[in-house]
């Protein structure tokens, strides 16, 4: 597959495929760019056609985007007055995707509000606020158990974007960036918002641990065979790679998530029913 196909479909990227976990188009079609395939490729463009859902309105229609009086530029922080508002508060008893549908039925404007209240002027920029938001809240939520399933999807599919940005028309930025804030919201609130710690990630002794030992884990340790833990660990150190400033918070989390991984959680009752 050529670059140049990908710059003539262009369009499809701002055509929001969305699903409520984000295994879409741009993760699929990410790794199809990334190795040269063509089967995968067409993978992505059926899960285009077959996951187009409820969320696409808010993307497809430009009257929910609107100005926010309260707007930041890291969605880090964003999170955090998720977190400390109470209008979430109770919402839902248990974590699961099952929940999102609900939220958007009953706290639409809240979720809007903040949706609109990360400011994208500089797309690479703000994108690597992005990324290091997406690691910090994987591996500075989790606590003694289960790494979240859900939540490291909005890990990976940064690394999608993060392959995608590049090689897309820029107008197409800002519209894919949204896109994956969106997704990551709605993902933060119905996992119940989990407290992000990031001296969980800054005061990790990672005790002489490196790449090569997270990559020895990734590729011959213990969950070699589970795609999502590889994924995550592989995100972390491309993006240790892009952004000069992070890179010591990149490995201390991926030595710190590999370490700790002991499977996934985050399911809903309905899911593991």
């Amino acid at each position: 597959m050529r670059k140049r196909r990908i710059l003539k479909h262009g369009k499809i990227l701002q055509a929001k495929y969305l699903t409520s976990i984000g295994v879409t188009f741009w993760e699929t079609e990410g790794y199809a760019y990334e190795i040269s395939s063509r089967e995968i490729a067409m993978e992505a463009l059926g899960l285009a056609t077959t996951s187009y859902n409820f969320l696409h309105k808010y993307l497809d229609d430009p009257s929910y985007t609107k100005p926010c009086n309260n707007s930041s530029q890291s969605p880090l922080e964003i999170l955090c007055r998720i977190r400390a508002d109470k209008r979430f508060d109770n919402i839902f008893e248990i974590e699961g995707s099952d929940n999102i549908e609900t939220l958007f039925q009953n706290h639409e404007a809240a979720v809007l509000e903040y949706w609109n209240a990360w400011q994208i002027s500089d797309p690479t920029r703000e994108f690597e606020a992005g990324q290091r938001a997406a690691a910090a809240l994987l591996v500075a939520s989790h606590k003694p158990g289960h790494y979240d399933f859900f939540i490291v999807h909005l890990l990976t599919t940064s690394h999608a974007v993060r392959i995608l940005l590049p090689i897309i028309p820029r107008k197409y930025h800002v519209p894919l960036l949204r896109q994956w804030w969106l997704l990551t919201i709605a993902v933060y609130i119905a996992q119940l918002r989990p407290e992000i710690l990031l001296t969980r990630i800054t005061d990790y002794d990672v005790k002489g641990k490196d790449w090569a030992w997270a990559d020895k884990e990734a590729t011959e340790g213990k969950f070699a065979l589970d795609a999502h833990y590889v994924k995550a660990i592989r995100a972390m150190k491309e993006a240790a790679r892009d952004w000069e400033n992070d890179k010591s918070f990149y490995r201390k989390a991926a030595v710190r998530f590999a370490t700790e991984f002991e499977g996934w959680g985050g399911f809903g009752l309905s899911t593991m029913n």
